[in-house]
């Protein structure tokens, strides 16, 4: 039987990422913690609980760490990080026990969580970007990363070019637009997420630097399409336009469901996430969304 069957789950958002958060760390066993593709594919079915990204947690691999985290997107396969959902995740844990400071393992890495600088607000240290050609993946070398040769329309008119690419623990690529608005990005997203330019696929963000301190991104999610907010892609955006020197390192990021501060600490290039995560409701996986997974 899947080990979410008739176990408790939890519905938030992360200013409009839609986040369902499952604790599976009482489960007996290593392999009982382990929730396949199929399974959380099924969640996200319209008989389940919908969702941008599902946030697992599974007892802990490290000493000093709260949960090994792992995070789906709603098409079953896998992401390395999440800003969005593990705010969702620092809300239940402090909640229910009165911490204010956590470290959580992903994929990525450790990532450090704290209250933030009001009740609501809550912190993730999202660690240090990456930006080799290597790190990001890309197909190919590109030494200078702040710009590559990608383009979408008429080689001597492209409606979008140039994108800067930036790893935070996932690959995303940030075109530099006036107008987040003026594009078709559910046309556009599906075709440069599966680019052969990048081999892992990659989150595509539409960003419009108001000024030194503002940022206005729309996001298509790389397999969950498109996200009214997308808190990687926040902290990319945000480090993309300050290695052009066209922001300051701490900027405040406008996205579709709400705004996230970021900041670029300049002393270790950590890269700092700062918002609010909502909670909707508790319930309870119905087993028969698992019959037909083996």
């Amino acid at each position: 039987m899947s080990a979410l069957a008739n176990h408790a789950f939890a519905k938030m958002n992360g200013i409009g990422n839609e986040i369902v958060v499952v604790d599976l760390r009482d489960s007996q066993g290593q392999g009982r913690a382990q929730v396949s593709p199929e399974e959380a594919r099924a969640v996200a079915s319209p008989a389940g609980a919908p969702y941008d990204q599902l946030m697992v947690l599974q007892p802990p691999r490290l000493d000093g760490t709260e949960a090994y985290i792992t995070i789906y997107n709603n098409d079953g396969s896998e992401a390395g990080a999440c800003g969005n959902g593990m705010r969702c995740v620092v809300r239940r844990i402090f909640e229910k026990t009165g911490q204010t400071t956590a470290t959580f393992q992903t994929r990525a890495g450790l990532l450090n969580c704290w209250q933030g600088p009001a009740p609501d607000l809550y912190t993730v240290d999202m660690g240090a970007p990456k930006f080799g050609w290597q790190d990001i993946p890309l197909a190919e070398e590109f030494r200078d990363t702040r710009y590559i040769e990608l383009q979408v329309g008429p080689i001597d008119n492209p409606v979008l070019h140039s994108p800067s690419v930036v790893s935070m623990g996932n690959p995303h690529a940030v075109f530099w637009v006036d107008d987040v608005n003026a594009y078709d990005l559910e046309r556009f997203g599906p075709l440069l997420e599966n680019h052969p330019i990048f081999p892992e696929r990659a989150n595509i963000t539409l960003a419009h630097i108001v000024d030194r301190d503002h940022i206005t991104i729309r996001t298509w999610e790389r397999g969950a399409g498109p996200t009214r907010a997308c808190g990687s892609a926040a902290c990319a955006t945000a480090v993309a336009a300050a290695r052009l020197k066209r922001v300051n390192r701490i900027v405040e990021i406008t996205l579709p469901g709400g705004k996230l501060g970021i900041e670029w600490r300049e002393r270790d290039d950590h890269v700092l996430m700062t918002g609010t995560a909502d909670f909707e409701y508790e319930g309870r996986f119905d087993p028969a969304l698992f019959a037909s997974v083996a």
